[in-house]
């Protein structure tokens, strides 16, 4: 069983501009930005390991998931796309984040970070297309590792992300949470009309 170094390479990069580590951290800011330092820390930990379990959970049965219950990934597509809609929506009208519960930390932590944020159609997709190629242990044992490198750099990025509180101040984070809101909002739109594409074409 012989490593695969250049699908390892190939599966993190595509799967590192997919989920985009460092384009996360403005909404990751917006969403906890103003909760205590353990709560921020707690939610990044949660964010990562529930992508990290739904992608896991993709690459090992995604296929025979979809196939089983007649879901296509441009429903997939659809569905995160209206899920991200809702998140912009909530962040461009100034959803009051200033005195959180800690159930909010949790849900925050598995809807839209873990999912469809960092683990969406676009990732879930292309770890499907993957495991399609993977013929070899090598091959499964590079795809694994690059999952689990891709969200390594996830945790890092969102973990060491309050160094940047300290810039930007509330205000900032204000600041933030408007940006992030419309850029949620276009990458939701973006993601339904990829479904409706996607239906229409057939695929």
């Amino acid at each position: 069983m012989l490593f695969d170094v250049r699908l390892f390479a190939e599966a993190t990069i595509t799967l590192i501009v997919i989920m985009d580590p460092p384009g996360t951290v403005p909404v990751f800011l917006s969403l906890v930005g103003r909760r205590p330092r353990p709560a921020r820390v707690r939610a990044a930990r949660q964010a990562v390991l529930v992508s990290l379990g739904v992608i896991s959970l993709f690459a090992v049965g995604g296929e025979a998931i979809l196939d089983y219950l007649g879901i296509g990934i441009p429903a997939v597509q659809g569905a995160g796309g209206l899920l991200l809609l809702l998140i912009a929506l909530d962040l461009l009208t100034g959803r009051d984040n200033t005195q959180p519960r800690e159930m909010d930390d949790v849900n925050v932590a598995l809807v839209p970070l873990g999912t469809p944020l960092l683990a969406g159609p676009g990732a879930i997709a292309a770890t499907i297309v993957f495991v399609r190629h993977a013929d070899s242990g090598g091959k499964y044992l590079a795809l694994g590792l690059a999952i689990v490198a891709v969200h390594l750099v996830l945790w890092l990025c969102l973990r060491f992300s309050g160094a940047l509180i300290r810039v930007i101040k509330d205000s900032g984070i204000t600041l933030l949470a408007k940006i992030a809101g419309l850029l949620l909002a276009a990458i939701a739109v973006q993601l339904v009309a990829d479904s409706v594409q996607g239906f229409v074409s057939g695929t």
